[in-house]
């Protein structure tokens, strides 16, 4: 180990505490520090593997290729999301849609950005709040917990039917009241895989591709013979907890006849695509799955 690189083992004790919930931040950073030599260097050594909430975006919310706003609508039984909604400035009415959907984190500046890449790409892009019907993703800590710990909280709280039902009911507002054409696409990262994946299963044809980034599959795998939109299985290679799910869940889509690639990068972490984790970003990897997914989102599905 280098005073400045983690090591495997730091990177997966940060997994385990931000996905599985078994340790405390206070337990997390006293562990790191006993693989670190001291707090001092555990506390530098998160700095690269956590996501950096201060980093430069690729596309700038001025740009001038593209169009962005916030907005709000109804998912029913008084329940109102908010989104984010990226689009390009020339020839949104026949650009393809996509719902963006972020991980546990919430809707955070680097989703924001996801979203405006997607609309410089040509493709009309609503970054979600999931968290919207509970108060929205939180942007300030309360001085014991930072905000993203807070969100993380609030996720692990949600309901995952209505969370679903959530979902499918933004796909078909991004439909029928978003710039546009045509039945919309998902990507997802992390929780936000696991939603494309659960998207897919309870939308049925309200979703026409749908991409998920070291995602969960379903718990019931049963489910992928409602599936009918075409699928792009992301796969980190060091991640074990999420690569667990992919035999299960691609069997049952095989089975199911549903259209599928699974593609997993080896030697990379989970959350590989997002670029503020300097730790965890690998570009090259990024890179790739990413024009593969701009070329699913952009197809006929």
């Amino acid at each position: 180990m280098t005073e400045t690189q983690p090591t495997q083992a730091m990177i997966a004790l940060y997994d385990r505490f931000t996905h599985v919930g078994d340790l405390s931040r206070r337990d997390m950073v006293a562990q790191m520090a006993r693989l670190a030599g001291g707090t001092a260097a555990a506390n530098a050594l998160l700095g690269l593997i956590a996501a950096r909430a201060d980093a430069a975006p690729l596309v700038a919310a001025d740009d001038a290729r593209i169009k962005v706003g916030d907005v709000r609508f109804s998912v029913g039984a008084g329940r109102e999301m908010l989104g984010y909604l990226a689009q390009p400035a020339k020839g949104a009415a026949a650009a393809p849609r996509v719902l963006v959907i972020h991980e546990n984190r919430g809707l955070n500046d680097h989703i924001r950005d996801v979203a405006r890449r997607l609309a410089a790409e040509g493709l009309v892009a609503l970054a979600a709040d999931f968290l919207a019907p509970n108060g929205g993703t939180p942007t300030l800590g309360d001085g014991t917990i930072s905000a993203e710990d807070k969100a993380r909280t609030m996720i692990g709280a949600l309901d995952r039917q209505q969370t679903v039902a959530d979902g499918v009911a933004t796909l078909k507002w991004l439909a029928a009241s978003a710039p546009g054409k045509g039945v919309p696409g998902a990507v997802g990262f992390c929780w936000g895989g696991g939603m494309v994946n659960a998207l897919a299963v309870a939308a049925g044809p309200a979703l026409r591709a749908g991409a998920a980034y070291y995602g969960a599959a379903p718990q019931d795998v049963t489910g992928a013979t409602r599936v009918k939109a075409r699928l792009m299985l992301h796969y980190a290679g060091l991640d074990e907890r999420i690569n667990a799910m992919g035999p299960a869940w691609q069997a049952a889509l095989t089975a199911a006849g549903v259209r599928f690639e699974a593609h997993t990068y080896p030697g990379v972490n989970h959350a590989f695509n997002n670029d503020t984790s300097p730790a965890r970003y690998d570009k090259a990897a990024a890179d790739l799955a990413w024009q593969r997914t701009l070329a699913l989102l952009k197809s006929g599905g």
